[in-house]
């Protein structure tokens, strides 16, 4: 089949890569727009363009999908099947139903659960313990079109959002791939997604990955695991702001302190750091990234600042 893939971030890269691995004409790629990255602001393709550019594919990149100059590129390649892989934007009815066979997504979720932008991110700061990937037909509403295949995986218990990414990225490339092997004989079946049992996982906004120092330690834990990397749970420190890392919850531990004051400090021992109080129990970070420096431990941060117990995080 002839197929235009839509994707952009490293995620998709994988079922990419899959794709042309398996023999598959890939005639298109449809990414998003270059973007301004850096202290200088310098434009970076995204990743599946570089990759699509390296295999000598024709690339667009519209600022939305839609517009009669868009369509007419889309149409002049003539698709049988689109398949979208972290695209990020919701495509038109013209645009699914262009080619013959229509089109597919791979979602990071076993739907109906943990429908929209960010699924990996929320599977774990929800504290679910398994979560999975999804092929389904797309429809004009958000991941609600009907299932092909899934797979489902288990969360390790600390186990970031940006590891569980990347398994997910690979087993999904798998499960395209045999969707795909199982469509061209004309041998699978699609279930309608029951709308009732949906959940959803909104954009990652700037409130949404502060920490909530009065929740209990462990879902404080899942909260930094799952904002890991990208775009970093964060709260303010004793002089600037601060994203934290490798969280170690202690759910028994008691104290009578605000949520967020430093309980202890270990300037030596990189594997404890600093133990902060939750609303139930507390938790060690050991690693942090003050505004605009590296990622670093905790006994590195100390060194130097005027940082010590008692000092609220909020």
């Amino acid at each position: 089949m002839r197929i235009v893939f839509w994707g952009s971030p490293e995620f998709a890269l994988p079922s990419f890569r899959a794709l042309i691995g398996e023999g598959h004409d890939i005639i298109g790629v449809v990414t998003r727009p270059d973007r301004p990255v850096g202290r200088h602001r310098e434009l970076r393709a995204p990743p599946v363009k570089a990759a699509a550019l390296e295999e000598g594919i024709p690339v667009g990149q519209p600022e939305e999908p839609r517009g009669t100059e868009f369509i007419q590129w889309l149409g002049d390649l003539e698709p049988d099947l689109n398949v979208v892989v972290a695209y990020g934007r919701i495509l038109a009815r013209e645009v699914l139903d262009m080619p013959a066979a229509g089109s597919l997504n791979l979602h990071a979720s076993l739907l109906p659960e943990l429908r929209g932008a960010a699924p990996v991110q929320w599977a774990v700061a929800r504290g679910c313990e398994r979560t999975g990937v999804t092929v389904m037909r797309m429809a004009e509403r958000l991941d609600a079109g009907p299932i092909l295949l899934q797979v489902a995986e288990p969360i390790g218990a600390e186990e970031t959002g940006t590891e569980l990414a990347g398994r997910l990225a690979e087993i999904g490339a798998e499960a395209l791939v045999e969707t795909l092997a199982f469509l061209e004989i004309d041998s699978i079946t699609e279930r309608p997604q029951d709308d009732s049992a949906a959940t959803y996982a909104p954009r990652l906004t700037r409130d949404a990955v502060r920490i909530d120092w009065s929740r209990e330690a462990a879902g404080v834990g899942c909260h930094i695991r799952a904002f890991d990397e990208v775009p970093g749970a964060w709260t303010r420190g004793p002089v600037d702001e601060l994203k934290l890392f490798r969280p170690l919850p202690v759910p028994g531990h008691r104290h009578d302190a605000e949520p967020g004051t430093v309980l202890a400090l270990d300037a030596d021992d990189a594997e404890r750091g600093m133990l902060v109080a939750c609303g139930a129990g507390a938790i060690w970070i050991r690693e942090v990234q003050p505004a605009g420096r590296y990622r670093m431990t905790v006994p590195e941060w100390v060194r130097g600042r005027d940082v010590r117990t008692g000092m609220r995080l909020a």
